[in-house]
């Protein structure tokens, strides 16, 4: 079994690799040149974030799994600060047991002068988000758990090396998590899903994805919440996920009257395969625990839809939907050495399936006011509206190309040997 499994990880990265070099998508380029990444070091823990939003409002921390970065939300952060809501991505720090994450987490939102929070936490961010809701109940709000689980004892009992996972090799490490993904037929949209997330595993030191497994096999499990389940918000994918559907149902019996919101289809990161979706019920879970969006503090942008993406450099300019916010008084913590930016561009949604669930809930209209960057929005817009046929046509053009090229060489031959043999004959003749 375990031999097979190391097998099918080396598989799964060889298939990529034949692929080619990974190319980023076009949304999340946009993303990286507008939102700045910031890292600050508090006591010895480096926290890796983006804080998008105006901080007027309580904000919606993104807590990723086992393979995620703060990258994996960029969807969810350009989509909802356009609408007037606060997000803040996180890196998991590299802390070594459950104890110790509770106190970096608590020391990083004293840092960055958050009080109270609401968590969307998927896979093991989903865990530690429950954990930390469990012993710091009077910061936590409310909680949006996706494909999670209770306890580690399944996820110890498949690790029996976790005592030396600390001296295990980074390339070694990076199989048995993408061994984790299922290696198999997807649909486009789960397959550049799961393209990105191995794109964002091969970021990951060996530091770091040893102490992402330590977290997932340490012995611990999540106790009974003073949260109640009406603040709870249960979204799962109804397709498949490397979490077990045992695990999952445990959650489910776990918080009765949590609020459900099935996915049909999503696999492991529906977060980035059905951004529209898992942006509405995060938007309709934030209105039912009281938050209250603030699209009057986005400079210059009027109200929004969906999608999204951003970056860690520069100004911040969303794209898609019409309004999404930042709040001129967002003071940049850590490292990054641009401040956020004033103004967002308007960005089309990613995906075509949800543009009528996003319409719900605000207006299609997008009204873009700006100087110098109107041609860039219409640009970018085009380039997202195309993105998905630009390929097929490319394939197509590139097929003919490569059938003409071997068309005419057959004809060269042909020729060649034509004037050969009628020298040959001449000579003889």
């Amino acid at each position: 079994m375990k031999v097979a499994g190391f097998l099918a990880g080396f598989s799964f990265l060889s298939k990529l690799a034949m692929k080619g070099v990974y190319s980023a998508p076009g949304d999340y380029i946009y993303f990286k040149s507008q939102v700045p990444l910031h890292k600050i070091p508090i006591g010895t823990k480096q926290w890796r974030y983006y804080d998008f939003g105006p901080k007027a409002v309580p904000p919606l921390i993104c807590l990723p799994g086992t393979a995620g970065t703060a990258d994996v939300c960029y969807k969810q952060i350009m989509s909802l600060s356009m609408k007037g809501y606060r997000v803040i991505s996180v890196d998991i720090p590299r802390v070594w047991n459950h104890h110790e994450w509770i106190q970096a987490f608590e020391k990083f939102l004293d840092a960055i002068d958050v009080h109270h929070i609401h968590i969307y936490g998927t896979s093991l961010g989903g865990f530690l988000a429950q954990l930390f809701a469990q012993h710091r109940p009077r910061r936590v709000r409310s909680l949006i758990l996706s494909n999670t689980f209770l306890d580690t004892r399944s996820f110890s009992a498949a690790m029996p090396w976790a005592p030396i996972v600390s001296w295990t090799p980074s390339f070694l490490l990076k199989r048995y998590v993408l061994t984790g993904i299922r290696d198999g037929p997807h649909e486009p949209f789960i397959a550049d899903s799961v393209d990105f997330v191995v794109s964002q595993v091969e970021t990951l030191s060996r530091e770091d994805l040893a102490s992402r497994l330590t977290l997932t096999a340490d012995a611990a499990s999540v106790g009974p919440l003073l949260l109640t389940d009406s603040f709870i918000t249960i979204m799962d994918t109804n397709d498949y996920s490397a979490i077990p559907q045992q695990l999952k149902d445990e959650v489910s019996e776990r918080y009765p009257g949590a609020r459900r919101a099935q996915l049909k289809t999503g696999g492991d990161f529906p977060f980035l395969s059905r951004p529209d979706e898992v942006n509405l019920h995060l938007q309709l879970h934030l209105r039912r625990v009281g938050v209250e969006a603030r699209p009057d503090l986005v400079p210059g942008i009027p109200k929004g839809g969906s999608g999204g993406s951003s970056s860690e450099e520069n100004e911040k300019k969303d794209p898609e939907d019409p309004a999404k916010d930042e709040d001129p008084a967002n003071d940049d913590r850590g490292s990054s050495d641009n401040p956020l930016a004033e103004s967002q561009l308007p960005h089309a949604p990613e995906s075509s399936q949800s543009h009528s669930l996003d319409d719900q809930l605000v207006s299609n209209a997008i009204v873009c006011h700006f100087s110098n960057v109107d041609m860039m929005v219409s640009l970018h817009l085009g380039f997202l509206k195309n993105q998905h046929t630009v390929p097929t046509e490319t394939v197509m053009r590139l097929c003919a190309e490569i059938f003409a090229l071997h068309l005419l060489s057959f004809y060269v031959g042909s020729v060649y040997i034509s004037l050969n043999c009628n020298r040959r004959v001449g000579q003889v003749v």
